[in-house]
Formats: C-alpha cells, sequence, structure tokens
C-alpha cells in the first residue's frame, strides 16, 4: 500500500495517522517466500520535524510460516515489529546513495509500506529458527525426516584428512 505524504508538508509540526493492511500474502526472506500466517494492521504515525524531514514510528504485528533448519517443517514464528525511521525527503537518489542511506520503500513523495515492513523483518528474522530444541533434522542420505521416522542409512562421516591412510589400508588389505 502507498501513502502520499505530501499532505504533511504544509506546515512544520503537522502529524497523521495512518492504520494500513498489508497487502502480502507471503514474505520473500533469504531462504525463501514464507506464506503468512496470521496478519495485523500496521499503525504508522507520521509528523513533519521540518526542512521537508518526517518521522516516522510504527507497530507491525503478524505471523509466518518459516522452515525449520534442520527438518524444514514448517515453524509458525510471530513478529512485532517497532518502527522508527527518518525520512529526509529534501535528498535525491544519489545523495542518500553516497550517504548509504538508501530508501527503497520511498517513491517520490510516497511511501511504500509493504516495502517498509519487508525491511524491518529481514533485520529482526532469527538466526536459526527450530520447531523443537532437540529436533534431530533429515538424512542426509535418504531424506528422511528423522522425527518421525528411521532410517537404516549409514550415516558415519569418515574424517577427511583420513583418505590417505584408508587408501593406503585397503591398498595392503588381505584378501
Amino acid at each position: 500500500m502507498l501513502i502520499n505524504l505530501t499532505e504533511l508538508f504544509t506546515r512544520e509540526g503537522k502529524a497523521r495517522d495512518y492504520t494500513v493492511e498489508i497487502d502480502s500474502s507471503q514474505f520473500r526472506i533469504p531462504s525463501g517466500d514464507c506464506q503468512v500466517a496470521e496478519v495485523g494492521p500496521v499503525v504508522l504515525h507520521i509528523e513533519n520535524v521540518g526542512d521537508k524531514t518526517l518521522e516516522l514510528k510504527g507497530e507491525a504485528q503478524f505471523s509466518l510460516w518459516i522452515p525449520c533448519d534442520r527438518c524444514l517443517e514448517p515453524v509458525e514464528c510471530p513478529f512485532h515489529l517497532s518502527i522508527m525511521r527518518t525520512l529526509d525527503l529534501k535528498l535525491t537518489e544519489e545523495e542518500r546513495i553516497a550517504a548509504l542511506d538508501e530508501q527503497p520503500y520511498v517513491q517520490g513523495y510516497n511511501l511504500d509500506v509493504d516495502q517498509l515492513v519487508r525491511d524491518e523483518l529481514l533485520l529482526n528474522l532469527p538466526m536459526k529458527v527450530l520447531c523443537a530444541e532437540d529436533c534431530k533434522g533429515i538424512c542426509n542420505r535418504c531424506g528422511a525426516n528423522l522425527n518421525h521416522e528411521t532410517c537404516g542409512c549409514d550415516r558415519s562421516v569418515p574424517d577427511p584428512r583420513m583418505s590417505v591412510i584408508q587408501d593406503i589400508f585397503k591398498q595392503y588389505k588381505e584378501v
């Protein structure tokens, strides 16, 4: 959803509250696309602090189905995002890039709320998502989910540094 910010430039100190629904049914994260399990409205408070600069404060609550890092089963992960940004709209795109202050969620005088939430989500993603602390993962040979079934695969992994010695033993092995 786009919010037109031009009405806030009429005078310094002018503020406006917005309640916006997220339009996305899924979010793209580094590990792939995740379905939205539950979504609440994004509540934003935007205030003109002068000189074409806006202070943005907001909150968003939703949850995503993210695959477990060990067994790939979907796990519902709740997020409560607190958003605080300063939008300096007097800078050109080149000046923002030079100052390393890129704002892909601002297009001209429009604020893309979905992109803002996406950017904030990427900053708040957990390092590791597990369905349970004792998740056994999947078999690296046959792909069976070891939480639900067992497989007869040989999971012993020889130390690659010992491969030369193992080759010597195989060469002089008695028949």
